[in-house]
């Protein structure tokens, strides 16, 4: 009888199956990166610089089109961009007043859209998975595919990172995403035939596309970013955009000339990747953590299943990287309110409604533009969650808009077709603001408690024990806080051992 090292089994499985190697696990590997690095001019910014990117020269990204395949956009890999491209000192947001939300406390929205080449924060998260697979030796440019797969802008992030990175990127994701983010694809893949494999279903069907995933990792050279099981998706969610979010509400406050408190931050889970920055909200200033799923698709809430258009949020499993026992409400949004604001968001009628109607700003009406359906769901959390724990105007609540509506007008298109007889009129303005936002309800929440902590908890079991194979010590270890918080020391080593990596590059 073989007596297993449980401690080893799960040592190898946290550097190989998860990402968090601490040590160069194939000097070759790493030589190759090396060498392709140095042929193509390619530095790597580390973790530290991208959560503070003042502390790097602006003039990093010289001439990069901020859209474009250039190796300098990974120094825009940050919050820290306006619309063009251009550093700024506070990463760009709005707050919404009370005319447009109802409740009396600030809520703030930090705009995703400004992050380069796919208009989407997803493309941190690549980064945050390749760049530690690089510099530990683990992926070689050289030889690897990198297989990246997503719901939507997880895998344009891979592929965009991949292909700047001097490596080849596949996207895999469900058919039935907006059509927009299958023509960035063609235009990003040298060879969209191979590279973008279409799994069956929408925002529901994750399982299918880690079967794909299954299937391509039998070939050695097919090298799997499971964004849902990478830990460096949490890491870099937890050190960039947490400090990124604790910067705009310290902005925020001192611009109130009040005592403001982060009272939540409401996040759609998807990954669990962006969440994480919940973890370090909450170490810094107390902030309850809201996770946000689809009502269509209610996982988190009742132990639910079905199907959603909330693209980008994922759901049907509980992420491995999500820190379940630190989240504290969870909330569900339907897709007919995100399909139907995004309609009054983005059309002459609904605009005209606003203005007219409820007294929004020019200014307001343009930054709703850069709200996509999962920035709308997140904003609608946050207003639940107002309500939920009854916030006053000194307590903030504060979320992302991953991505913009520009990403939509497909989806957009079908609404209005289905729903509003091809065009949205001012009354059909009026029917939309009092569903979706005149009438918003607590209810589809759950503050949770202990029991609930724990029930959300072993949902994962089944994806991640029974079905991928992950190690129950390891599942089991991140019941614990102490799991999470020993995950950080990774990011001063990736930092130094980025640092390490780039002098190589730079010899001669």
């Amino acid at each position: 009888m073989t007596v297993v090292d449980n401690t080893s089994a799960t040592q190898a499985a946290l550097e190989n199956q998860f990402g968090l190697a601490d040590r160069v696990v194939d000097a070759g590997t790493l030589a190759n990166s090396v060498k392709r690095f140095r042929e193509q001019g390619i530095v790597l910014p580390t973790f530290a610089q991208l959560a503070n990117p003042a502390s790097v020269d602006a003039s990093v990204v010289g001439d990069a089109d901020p859209q474009g395949p250039d190796a300098r956009n990974l120094w825009r890999v940050h919050w820290y961009n306006d619309l063009h491209g251009r550093r700024v000192a506070v990463p760009d947001h709005v707050v919404l007043p009370s005319e447009l939300t109802g409740v009396p406390n600030p809520i703030i929205v930090v705009f995703g859209d400004r992050f380069p080449m796919i208009t989407a924060h997803k493309v941190l998260a690549a980064y945050s998975c390749l760049a530690p697979r690089v510099v530990t030796g683990q992926f070689d440019p050289t030889r690897h595919r990198a297989i990246w797969p997503s719901t939507g802008n997880y895998a344009r992030g891979g592929v965009a990172i991949s292909r700047i990175m001097g490596c080849r990127g596949v996207a895999i994701l469900p058919a039935g995403m907006s059509q927009e983010r299958f023509d960035w694809l063609d235009r990003w893949c040298a060879n969209p035939a191979e590279d973008v494999i279409k799994t069956v279903g929408t925002e529901s069907n994750v399982k299918e596309i880690y079967d794909a995933c299954n299937e391509l990792s039998k070939d050695p050279k097919n090298f799997v970013f499971n964004q849902f099981c990478e830990f460096g998706n949490h890491l870099g969610h937890y050190e960039v955009t947490g400090r990124a979010l604790g910067h705009v509400f310290e902005t925020v406050r001192a611009s109130m000339k009040r005592d403001l408190t982060l009272a939540a931050f409401t996040s759609a889970t998807g990954s669990a990747g962006t969440i994480a920055a919940g973890d370090r909200l909450k170490d810094d200033y107390g902030t309850r953590i809201v996770a946000v799923e689809a009502l269509e698709c209610p996982t988190m809430l009742e132990n639910g299943y079905g199907e959603h258009n909330i693209q980008g949020i994922g759901d049907k499993h509980i992420p491995l990287i999500h820190n379940i026992t630190n989240t504290d409400v969870v909330c569900a949004i339907s897709d007919h309110a995100t399909d139907e604001l995004d309609v009054l968001f983005n059309t002459p009628a609904g605009k005209s409604y606003m203005a007219s109607k409820k007294g929004i700003s020019s200014e307001l009406l343009d930054a709703l533009e850069h709200f996509g359906f999962s920035a709308i769901c997140n904003t609608l959390a946050a207003i639940k969650t107002s309500k939920l724990l009854d916030l006053g105007p000194d307590e903030a609540v504060i979320t992302i808009a991953t991505d913009g509506g520009a990403l939509y007008p497909s989806s957009r298109k079908t609404t209005l077709a289905e729903r509003f007889g091809g065009e949205m009129t001012e009354v059909d303005a009026a029917e939309v603001w009092g569903r979706h936002l005149g009438h918003i309800t607590t209810e589809d929440m759950i503050d949770c408690t202990e029991r609930d902590r724990n029930r959300i908890f072993n949902l994962g079991y089944y994806t991640w024990v029974e079905q991928q194979g992950t190690l129950f010590e390891l599942f089991e270890a991140r019941r614990d806080q102490s799991f999470w918080r020993g995950l950080r020391r990774y990011l001063p080593v990736w930092d130094e051992m980025i640092t390490d990596f780039n002098a190589r590059v730079a010899a001669s």
